[in-house]
């Protein structure tokens, strides 16, 4: 009798976690739509873009598979949905950064991605902060971040739903869903210079901070991208001296100098660099001769090019810069003569060509700078 009560209780036990397995359990199977993600770095921010992905397969999509319009789905709680942007789960945008859509504000973070389309080329998209329900079944307009309205443009045929990021520059990007003929385009864009100062910010204060090429690297991204000039000068100034970590080279004297020109200090610009040209190489003197040219100061560049003239004397690439120097003040005829000396003094055959067009042009009466 035991063990006939111990077989039935066994057999109980069995069917209990058949039948629990057969109703929970999630069977990782081959998905109609093929779930699929993209992204793109901008600046160091990144947008990411996850959506599956259903084919046409000869249906009329546009106004028929997808309505025009908001419209009641027949399922979950909303009266009205707008379309979810791909098939199966909501579709996710996420930002590691402020950024703007569309030219509005929208704090980092991932959110749901809807639009509503229309007809005559139109469409809205739609940020939500609801990332998590299931299609647009369960949307709510309160919990909409933001609404751009954009134009679409038509495309050859897409068959698989694709976003794609159909332009990218400095500080923006142009995230597009294409999908049938239609091409539904948008614009994400982030303050990336003030993005990339304020990590620098947070970085200084960790390891990177002990180094010294950290400070010049912030200094020089600050002077070339519209960041705070005196911040950035103390960044350089801290590269040079003032910790155990700092050194003066003529590359960080560089970025100081550029710093104090943009300042409108060009007295104390053309004394930084001063003060380092004994520890320049002769190339090093070389592009700072050619700077002060583009510069305009001609007779300061031809100092400098007289100078890396005596102290590397007969060396490449001196007599380059002494041509460069007598052709910025229109003198040729000493121009040539030093490109002729600089021609049988060239390291390699690029700088012999270099040096034969230059001579070319002005044997042609053409100023080589």
């Amino acid at each position: 009798m035991k063990a006939k009560i111990t077989y039935i209780a066994g057999f109980a036990i069995f069917i209990f976690l058949l039948t629990s397995s057969t109703v929970f359990a999630q069977l990782n199977t081959p998905r109609g739509s093929q779930k699929a993600t993209v992204s793109q770095t901008v600046g160091i921010s990144t947008i990411e873009v996850t959506y599956s992905r259903p084919k046409v397969r000869e249906r009329e999509i546009w106004g028929k598979l997808v309505p025009y319009g908001m419209n009641n789905l027949g399922f979950g709680t909303a009266k009205e949905s707008p379309w979810r942007a791909g098939a199966d789960e909501n579709t996710t945008i996420t930002l590691s950064h402020d950024a703007k859509i569309g030219g509005k504000p929208i704090k980092a973070g991932t959110y749901g991605l809807h639009m509503i389309i229309k007809e005559n080329d139109k469409a809205t998209i739609i940020i939500s902060s609801n990332s998590n329900s299931w299609g647009s079944y369960f949307y709510k307009p309160s919990e909409d971040v933001l609404r751009v309205d954009v134009l679409t443009t038509k495309i050859p045929h897409e068959e698989l739903l694709t976003f794609d990021f159909i332009q990218v520059n400095p500080n923006s990007a142009t995230l597009a869903l294409q999908w049938g003929t239609k091409e539904i385009p948008f614009n994400i864009s982030f303050d990336v210079t003030n993005i990339v100062l304020a990590d620098i910010r947070k970085k200084m204060q960790d390891q990177p901070g002990f180094s010294r090429q950290t400070w010049e690297q912030a200094a020089a991204f600050s002077l070339n991208n519209g960041g705070d000039l005196n911040e950035a000068l103390t960044w350089i100034n801290n590269a040079i001296s003032g910790q155990f970590y700092s050194k003066q080279t003529f590359n960080n004297t560089q970025i100081k100098a550029a710093i104090l020109m943009k300042q409108g200090k060009k007295a104390e610009a053309l004394s930084a660099m001063d003060e380092v040209l004994p520890i320049a190489t002769a190339l090093e003197i070389h592009g700072y001769g050619r700077q002060l040219i583009a510069q305009g100061m001609k007779d300061k560049a031809m100092e400098i090019f007289e100078y890396n003239a005596k102290k590397h004397k007969g060396t490449w690439p001196v007599h380059y810069g002494m041509a460069r120097g007598y052709s910025a003040k229109g003198d040729f005829k000493k121009a040539i003569k030093h490109l002729e000396k600089a021609l049988k003094n060239a390291p390699n055959a690029r700088s012999k060509a270099n040096v034969q067009a230059n001579l070319d042009k002005l044997k042609k009466g053409e100023d080589i700078n």
